[in-house]
C-alpha cells in the first residue's frame, strides 16, 4: 500500500511537470503547426534564467521574470528568424529549430559553464508536505502540481472563454478573414510562440531546482515531451495532460519494480535455461527497462491509433 500511494503521487507529480512542458510545445503546435524542437532548449534557458534571478532577487520574482525573459526570447526567435522560412514548409522549419537548439546549448555552457550549478527548492517550500506510511511527500512536489493544474485551467479559460482566445483560433483557421477584420496575424503568431516558449519557460524555473539544473537537461527531457504530444494527439491540449499523467505514471511505478520476467516464471515454477531464447532479455528487471516504456508506448500509439488519444489534427 505505501508503495502504491507514495509511488502515484510522485507519478503524478512528474507528469504534470511533463504537461507544462509539453503544454507549450502542443499550442504553438496547434495553433501554427510548427513543431519546435528547440523547446527544450527554452526550458532549460528558463532553468538558468530562473537561478540567476533567484541569486538576485528571489525564487518568487524568477517564477515571473525568467518566464517573461524566455518568452520574450522565443517571440523574437519568431520574428527574426522563423518567419523568415515558415512560407518554404515543414522541414526548414524543423530544421532551424534543431539548429537553435545548438545554439542555446552552446551559449549556456558560455555564460553558465559545463557542470551543473547550485539551484535549489526555495526554504519556504523545503521540507515534507505530509509523512505517509513513514515516507514524506515534499512540499515543492505539491507546489509545482498546483501551478501544472492552475497552468491548464488558465490555458482553456484563455482559448475558450476570452477574445484573445477567439483571435487566436480564428487566425489559425481563418487568417484572411481574420486580418481583413483588423487583426495582425504574424504578429498573433509571434506572440502564441512566444507564450508557447514561456511556458517551457516556467517548467524550466520549476522543475530546474527539484532536478538538476544543468547543460544537458535539455537532452534528457527532449524526447520524452515529443512522446507526450504525439501519444496525447497533436495540438490536443487536453490529450498532452493525459498523456504527461499516463507516462509519468507509467515510468514513476516502473522504476519501482525490481521483478524480472524470469523471476515471475520461476515464482509459477516455469523454469528458464541460458540457452532459452531470448534469455537476456527475461532476465531484465521492470526497473531497469523503465526509461524505454514511453517509446515502446509511442510506438504501439503510432501502429494502432496514430492520430493518439485526443488528436484532431489531419496534417
Amino acid at each position: 500500500m505505501e508503495f502504491f500511494t507514495i509511488s502515484l503521487l510522485n507519478g503524478i507529480s512528474y507528469g504534470l511537470l511533463l504537461f507544462m512542458l509539453s503544454s507549450g510545445l502542443t499550442l504553438i503546435f496547434s495553433m501554427m503547426g510548427v513543431l519546435n524542437f528547440a523547446h527544450a532548449s527554452f526550458y532549460m534557458l528558463g532553468a538558468y534564467f530562473g537561478y540567476s534571478v533567484t541569486e538576485w532577487l528571489g525564487f518568487w520574482p524568477a517564477l515571473v521574470v525568467a518566464p517573461l525573459i524566455v518568452g520574450g526570447l522565443g517571440a523574437m526567435f519568431e520574428r527574426f528568424l522563423l518567419r523568415r522560412v515558415h512560407k518554404f514548409g515543414h522541414v526548414p522549419e524543423l530544421l532551424i529549430t534543431f539548429g537553435m537548439s545548438y545554439v542555446i546549448l552552446e551559449l549556456v555552457q558560455l555564460v553558465w559553464g559545463r557542470s551543473s550549478v547550485d539551484y535549489r527548492v526555495p526554504q519556504a517550500l523545503d521540507g515534507p508536505l505530509f509523512t505517509l506510511f513513514g515516507t514524506q511527500f515534499p512540499m515543492y512536489r505539491a507546489f509545482m502540481m498546483g501551478v501544472a493544474l492552475a497552468m491548464l485551467l488558465a490555458l482553456w479559460l484563455l482559448l475558450t472563454r476570452t477574445r484573445i482566445g477567439l483571435v487566436i483560433q480564428a487566425a489559425l483557421s481563418h487568417p484572411e478573414m481574420t486580418e481583413s477584420l483588423g487583426h495582425n496575424v504574424p504578429r498573433v503568431f509571434m506572440l502564441v510562440f512566444g507564450g508557447g516558449c514561456a511556458l517551457a519557460g516556467l517548467a524550466g524555473v520549476i522543475g530546474g531546482n527539484a532536478f538538476v539544473t544543468e547543460p544537458g537537461m535539455a537532452v534528457a527531457v527532449g524526447g520524452i515531451i515529443f512522446v507526450v504530444v504525439v501519444v496525447g494527439g497533436m495540438g490536443s491540449l487536453g490529450g498532452a495532460f493525459l498523456a504527461s499523467l499516463l507516462i509519468g505514471l507509467i515510468q514513476t511505478f516502473a522504476v519501482g519494480i525490481d521483478v524480472s520476467v524470469l523471476s515471475v516464471l520461476g515464482g509459477v515454477g516455469v523454469s528458464l535455461t541460458e540457452q532459452a531464447p531470448g534469455y537476456a532479455l527475461w532476465k531484465l528487471k521492470i526497473s531497469q527497462v523503465a526509461p524505454i516504456l514511453p517509446y515502446m508506448f509511442l510506438v504501439l500509439m503510432l501502429i494502432f491509433r496514430p492520430k493518439g488519444l485526443m488528436g484532431t489534427r489531419e496534417d
